[in-house]
């Protein structure tokens, strides 16, 4: 038994987990992608190094491919490797290629990441700079929804692929559902094709939702703030994350970053003063909906007037929340409809908190996650 199906089999028998055989079965394709990439011969010096064919998994949330991710990552040999979440990374890209864009032409010239056939085009470079930071690279959340990033991806991974990267990835979508409906979408198909010749899909297809599960068997609105409301998501966080390590990632909206301090298979968990105490607004809002599908926020405190500026910003992320249907788990110093009692901007905040409540609900909890479309915003 390889060594990602063995540590899968730990959790079982300590009951951090429940025993599911389409998890044990992807655990074992990934055990077989570990050896392939451990008997991967050294390329020569004049010949081209050749890439394994890596995984794409996908499936519904909850389905625990953010776990098994980890137990992989863990167990790859493959030297330098990185994992990051698909956003994080193409936010990296466009930032690299506004660097080069910006070159002069004795500064490119002097470049290691040069690539003489190249000319002005940004994309070999910087795809030559990435595959010497990782020869494995694992995607969380593989997502494509805007248009900028849609039309450089197909030749972005073309280099990648042709410098011997090999790519795995966890997506909510099948690949040939990825920017669906999207603008000019006849240009993105190549991509799709050749993610598909150099990554084996495989799909989760339990009917079990255990982000659900774990969302309904405990409340997800803890109050007053106090031990018993922290202690409370943790063990929300740890039930969510089904046991994924927790990362670190930047978001970048509109040429600023967004930190997320603690993200995991696709929940982020957030303090009220990172989202709501800080010059954020609707449009970072709107990115945290897109990227995670669900969100742990703690330490929302009592409103009033003279935190106006707090609660305009506390309304907007709900707004932005409820909207994508991501789900919330919060720890407050009081239930909504207590939250901002009186003053000028209680009464507005009413439809927030009638908002709060409904995301409480059974139905919404268990409503699908709505796509967000930024391609209209400029984000990058």
């Amino acid at each position: 038994m390889g060594g990602v199906r063995a540590k899968y089999e730990v959790k079982v028998a300590s009951g951090a987990l429940t025993e599911d055989p389409v998890q044990a079965k992807a655990a074992g394709l990934l055990d077989d992608l570990a050896q392939r990439l451990a008997d991967q011969p050294e390329p020569g010096w004049f010949s081209k190094p050749e890439p394994v064919r890596g995984v794409y998994l996908w499936g519904g949330v909850g389905r625990g491919k953010s776990m098994l991710m980890d137990l992989f990552f863990a167990q790859a040999v493959t030297k330098p490797k990185r994992r990051v979440h698909f956003h994080e990374f193409m936010g990296e890209v466009h930032e690299r290629l506004g660097v080069w864009r910006k070159m002069g032409d004795r500064e490119r010239k002097r470049s290691p990441w040069r690539v003489k056939s190249a000319g002005d085009d940004p994309i070999p470079p910087v795809a030559r700079q990435i595959a010497a930071e990782a020869k494995l690279l694992c995607f969380d959340e593989f997502q494509v929804t805007q248009i900028a990033d849609a039309m450089i991806l197909g030749r972005l991974f073309d280099q990648l692929f042709q410098r011997g990267v090999t790519v795995v990835a966890t997506s909510n979508r099948h690949p040939d559902d990825l920017y669906r409906d999207g603008i000019n979408r006849q240009l993105f198909l190549p991509f799709i094709k050749e993610l598909k010749e150099r990554c084996e899909v495989h799909e989760l297809t339990s009917a079990r939702d255990y982000r659900l599960d774990r969302l309904v068997e405990a409340p997800v609105w803890y109050a007053p703030l106090d031990a018993a409301s922290d202690a409370a998501l943790d063990n929300a966080w740890d039930r969510l994350t089904l046991g994924a390590e927790p990362q670190h990632c930047v978001l970048t909206v509109k040429g600023r970053k967004v930190m997320v301090n603690r993200e995991a298979a696709g929940v982020a968990r957030f303090t009220f003063e990172e989202l709501c105490a800080r010059p954020l607004g609707p449009i970072d809002y709107l990115v945290i909906a897109g990227t995670f599908h669900t969100v742990i926020l703690e330490g929302i405190p009592l409103l009033s007037p003279v935190k106006r500026n707090e609660a305009m910003r506390f309304t907007g992320l709900i707004d932005a929340l409820y909207e994508a249907k991501v789900k919330l788990v919060a720890s407050a110093a009081a239930e909504p409809d207590a939250l901002y009692p009186a003053g000028d901007g209680s009464f507005e905040f009413e439809r927030t908190a009638s908002r709060l409540f409904e995301m409480r609900s059974k139905d919404y909890l268990s409503a699908a996650r709505e796509d967000i479309d930024l391609s209209d915003s400029p984000e990058r």
